[in-house]
């Protein structure tokens, strides 16, 4: 059985087998180690029963008042370990983080509009989609459906502190903003 533990500064030399996806955001080593030293308890790793790492998820604690909440930076599992809920787990530790130890009102992430997978996987857990954001990924130009395929879904679920649910909105996905008026 595999084991969900802390993501650790040397784990960054046995990952490469999970960010080797089209998917996957890469990022530099002192990114990395940022969230590692500020948002320790937001960083998770899922390890096999040999050592093989699985996947990762990276999280931080951001915003002010009525926006505090977590934010899930990178959640991202090898292509050979996927459909076995390790996603699911490392988000709702993160959640759980978020809720018990930061207060948050939320937990959002973004994610690729044209990843419909991750999106169904995302509303699966409780996720839904807050606004959408114009070339959050950058400009790759207008896609078949007549918009940019680099735009990203901010999504969004409720933690036990938003009692009213005023994180979310039912009409999210006609909330078109651009990256520029996102934090």
């Amino acid at each position: 059985m595999s084991v969900l533990r802390p993501f650790k500064a040397n784990d960054l030399f046995r990952f490469n087998n999970i960010n080797l996806d089209v998917w996957t955001e890469t990022y530099g080593i002192p990114f990395y180690l940022t969230y590692l030293q500020r948002w320790s308890d937001l960083c998770f790793t899922q390890e096999s029963p040999r050592g093989r790492l699985q996947g990762y998820i990276l999280g931080k604690a951001e915003g002010a008042q009525t926006e505090w909440h977590g934010h899930i930076t990178a959640v991202s599992v090898a292509p050979e370990y996927r459909r076995l809920s390790l996603a699911r787990n490392m988000c709702q530790r993160l959640e759980f983080a978020s809720d018990g130890i930061y207060k948050g009102y939320f937990v959002d992430l973004y994610v690729r509009c044209n990843n419909a997978l991750a999106i169904k996987m995302y509303e699966g857990m409780g996720y839904s989609v807050y606004r959408r954001v114009r070339e959050y990924y950058g400009n790759l130009g207008v896609g078949k459906d007549g918009r940019d395929e680099e735009d990203a879904f901010d999504m969004r679920k409720c933690l036990s502190r938003d009692v009213a649910q005023r994180s979310i909105r039912s009409n999210g996905r006609d909330m078109i903003v651009s990256a520029h008026d996102v934090s």
